[in-house]
């Protein structure tokens, strides 16, 4: 079990390890992007079930999303609306995903969880998911993300912000500009 404190957590996430943290919804499995095919191994999550980027805030996340002038005002009002907070963005991706995430849309969140955003703040966009194996509920304790995937580097604190309630998931459908509700969770979305 790799229960290590937030220094050492942001090391080992700047060297391309594993590492697991609270959010303000579950625990986050996370990686740097380039790493993140270690996530889809450790969780034994399928290979079609993409990640999702997390980050301290919505400019860091610049370079993955590619859309017009005002589709990106659209977006940064929308994110300004909920962030940090429970809403997950499916925005069309850039060429600058790195290959084990390529895909045409990448999900975005800035979660809202002190520790979290602290890690971010510092390691930069991480790649990440829930924090339990695929098809099993999350894991509600840090201590029980250690426990259960013993190679993650899992921070040593308390989990009592996160709800435990997954994010909200809208889309951007570029045709219709409009956003359209994929999961609904902790926020009820009212298409803006």
């Amino acid at each position: 079990m790799a229960l290590v404190s937030e220094i050492e957590l942001i090391q080992k996430a700047k060297q391309g390890e594993v590492i697991s943290f609270p959010t303000d919804t579950v625990a986050a499995l996370a990686a740097q992007p380039d790493f993140s095919g270690a996530i889809y191994q450790i969780k034994r999550r399928s290979l079609d079930k993409p990640l999702i980027l997390l980050a301290s805030k919505f400019v860091d996340f610049e370079s993955y999303i590619a859309g017009t002038a005002e589709e990106r005002i659209i977006w940064q009002n929308m994110a300004s609306l909920y962030w940090p907070g429970p809403l997950t963005l499916i925005l069309p991706a850039s060429e600058q995903l790195p290959s084990s995430i390529k895909a045409p849309t990448i999900g975005l969140r800035v979660p809202n969880h002190p520790a979290a955003l602290n890690i971010l703040s510092q390691s930069g966009p991480l790649a990440t998911t829930s924090a339990n194996l695929s098809g099993e509920p999350p894991l509600s304790t840090m201590r029980e993300v250690a426990e259960n995937f013993p190679s993650v580097f899992v921070l040593e604190q308390d989990f009592s912000l996160a709800t435990g309630v997954p994010s909200t998931i809208i889309k951007w459908i570029g045709a219709t500009r409009q956003w359209q509700v994929l999961r609904q969770g902790l926020l009820d979305i009212i298409n803006k």
